[in-house]
């Protein structure tokens, strides 16, 4: 259980896995729904969580903002965002919504029941100088796992692959900060980083200076 309440203009890194640590996006359809529902479920309008497609969804409606989505990565068995509060109750609803019409949607295309995450998902308020400057380069290293596993341990081997890797994952929003234009990108708020960093290359700069330190960023953000 959270021992603070989410406060409005405060960021907070929220993150989540499967339960049993499973598989909670199998394949590119299921990272796409995922993507889709964290645009459509940042509004205060609703929508049919129950339908099997959601076509044109960046297009649609989905009137007042509940939150500033600043930064994503989605990998096989968790996610990270990160998320600014904009109005009251906002990340709880937007939660709330993105959770189970994934859960539902999940549970449908693989014939299952019951929760698919694990508890309540997790939030951790960004009150300091470090973790409010240093976490937004975490979240964007972190499906750097899949390219290179053992890098929180071991360090990165070849870190102009490694970037090239990090930049062009269809998955985390640090494609839409730093690769080619696509309509994703309205899942996130305009300029949304902006407030932490003086600019996206500054955010470059600052991944491969964590990779040049791997383990202490490990340490850091347990």
């Amino acid at each position: 259980m959270r021992k603070f309440k989410f406060s409005t203009g405060e960021y907070y890194h929220v993150y989540n896995r499967g339960v049993d640590r499973r598989i909670i996006f199998s394949n590119e359809h299921d990272h796409d729904r995922f993507m889709k529902l964290l645009f459509i479920s940042n509004g205060t309008n609703s929508f049919d969580i129950n339908a099997e497609k959601i076509e044109d969804v960046y297009e649609r409606n989905r009137g007042e903002q509940l939150v500033d989505v600043c930064a994503y990565s989605l990998l096989t068995n968790h996610f990270h965002l990160l998320l600014k509060e904009i109005r009251e109750g906002g990340i709880s609803k937007f939660m709330q919504k993105l959770l189970t019409a994934y859960t539902m949607y999940f549970n449908a295309m693989n014939e299952r029941s019951g929760s698919l995450f694990q508890g309540t998902y997790r939030a951790k308020h960004m009150n300091t100088d470090n973790y409010f400057k240093h976490i937004p380069t975490y979240i964007h290293l972190n499906h750097l796992d899949i390219f290179e596993p053992n890098w929180k341990i071991n360090g990165v081997k070849d870190k102009e692959a490694a970037k090239r890797f990090l930049i062009n994952y269809k998955y985390s929003s640090l494609y839409d900060y730093l690769g080619d234009e696509r309509i994703e990108n309205r899942i996130l708020s305009q300029n949304s980083l902006l407030d932490i960093y003086d600019s996206a290359t500054e955010l470059l700069d600052n991944i491969h200076d964590w990779m040049e330190i791997a383990p202490e960023l490990n340490a850091l953000t347990k």
